[in-house]
This record gives C-alpha cells, sequence and structure tokens, in this order.
C-alpha cells in the first residue's frame, strides 16, 4: 500500500501553525495527557519524528535497525529530558527532526515502501501511517484549539481500522456519515456500536469525542493499544 505521505506533510504543516505563538507558560501547561505538559507532547513529537526518521535511513539502505535501543525506557528517557524546553526550543526542534523525516521519505521509491523495519514488525510504510496517527492525535492533546472533528476523514477511517484491537472479538463499528462498517477479528457478531466517523474514531483513540457513540447494549470497554506486532483486523 502506497502510504499517504503528502497527507502527513499536511499535518506536519498544521501542527507548525499550530505551535508558532506557543509562549513558555503555554508550552510548561498540562497538556489533555495525565502527568503530561504540553512540552512532553510536543517533545514525544519531536522525538517520534526523528526516530521515524532514523528507521528510514536505515531502511532505505536495506538495514534493520531499533527504534530505541534502549526500548521504552530510552523513550521515555528522552521525552522526560526534552519537555522542559522553551518554546522556541521546541519549536526548533520540532522543525529540524520533521525536516529529517521528510526528506527520508523524499528519497523512498514505490519499491522502498515495502522495506521491512523493526517497527511492530511491519514495512516502511507503516511508519508513515503511524506519524499520521500520532500528529493528529497528539494535536488534539495539546489543547491549542484542534479536536476531533478537524481530523482528515481518511485518517479517522484509518485511525478505526488501526484501533479495532482495542475491542472485543465480533464487536462492529458503523459510521452513521460515511456509510462504512468495521469488524473487530474473528468471531460471531457482537455489539454493534455506532456514530460519526471522527466520533468514533476519537473514542477508540481514548480521546474525547463531540458526541459519544451508541450501542444498545452500552459501549464495550476498550483494551489496550494494538500490540506490537498488531494484531491482523479485518474490515468489512
Amino acid at each position: 500500500m502506497h502510504p499517504p505521505v503528502a497527507a502527513v506533510l499536511e499535518a506536519h504543516r498544521t501542527l507548525e501553525r499550530l505551535v508558532a505563538e506557543l509562549n513558555d507558560q503555554q508550552v510548561a501547561a498540562a497538556s489533555a495527557l495525565p502527568g503530561w505538559s504540553r512540552g512532553h507532547v510536543l517533545a514525544h513529537l519531536t522525538d517520534n519524528a526523528r526516530m521515524f526518521a532514523r528507521i528510514a535511513e536505515h531502511a532505505l539502505r536495506g538495514e534493520l535497525v531499533a527504534g530505541y535501543d534502549g526500548g521504552v525506557d530510552e523513550r521515555n528517557a528522552i521525552i522526560s529530558a526534552t519537555a522542559g524546553r522553551s518554546a522556541a526550543e521546541h519549536r526548533a526542534e520540532l522543525a529540524a527532526h520533521t525536516t529529517g523525516l521528510e526528506a527520508a521519505w523524499a528519497r523512498a521509491t514505490d519499491i522502498d515502501w515495502s522495506r521491512p523495519v523493526t517497527f511492530r514488525n511491519a514495512d516502511l510504510a507503516a511508519t508513515v501511517f503511524a506519524r499520521w496517527r500520532e500528529a493528529w492525535i497528539h494535536m488534539v492533546d495539546l489543547e491549542l484549539g484542534v479536536r476531533p472533528d478537524d481530523w482528515p476523514e481518511e485518517l479517522a477511517a484509518h485511525a478505526i481500522g488501526f484501533l479495532l484491537g482495542r475491542l472485543p472479538a465480533g464487536t462492529r463499528i458503523r459510521a452513521e456519515d460515511g456509510r462504512r462498517q468495521w469488524s473487530a477479528g474473528d468471531g460471531p457478531p457482537g455489539t454493534v456500536v455506532t456514530g460519526r466517523l471522527r466520533d468514533l474514531a476519537a473514542w477508540l483513540a481514548g480521546r474525547t469525542p463531540t458526541v459519544s457513540p451508541v450501542a444498545v447494549e452500552g459501549l464495550p470497554a476498550l483494551g489496550p493499544w494494538p500490540p506490537h506486532p498488531p494484531q491482523r483486523l479485518d474490515r468489512v
């Protein structure tokens, strides 16, 4: 599958505009994520770009490399160490690593997108989809005016498909405004959850939808984020 590079570049531009006027006090203020300031969210988005650029650079040479040599502990340490940057420092670092990531992607050919990567035991194309999710979901967490209603329609649809693994097998998802339907895994039909496309995506992503999705039996509890490697998900 060819990745949505152009759509991710637009997400990057939206993020840049969103943080263009942030001051130090706003960066230090709480985000929507418990225990994280806006600085933590920006540190994560910045290092996420650096990590994906690293993976891409190696993949283009036919090499496999871990996103983080030290695993999740290294990831968390980097976020903690860089969250306290000033607003200007956050903007500069975010711009630099975003530019590096986009430059690596620009060198990829159609064949390169299928090169294997260690990230989710997938291919290079999957990292573009992942960055697309990261950018839009965390823009909501910054609480600077971007809401799930602002997510591109195809991003919302992709997020639903990716996050189906959080639901009990057999759960059906129906988007009332797009006539789309998804099924979570194998098994007999179970709970049917309906709502607007972007609201369904927000709910599955653990963010606050504008209008909560509904189910006759009550909304099912959400399980953890899809594991590594992800479960196979089927869309109907």
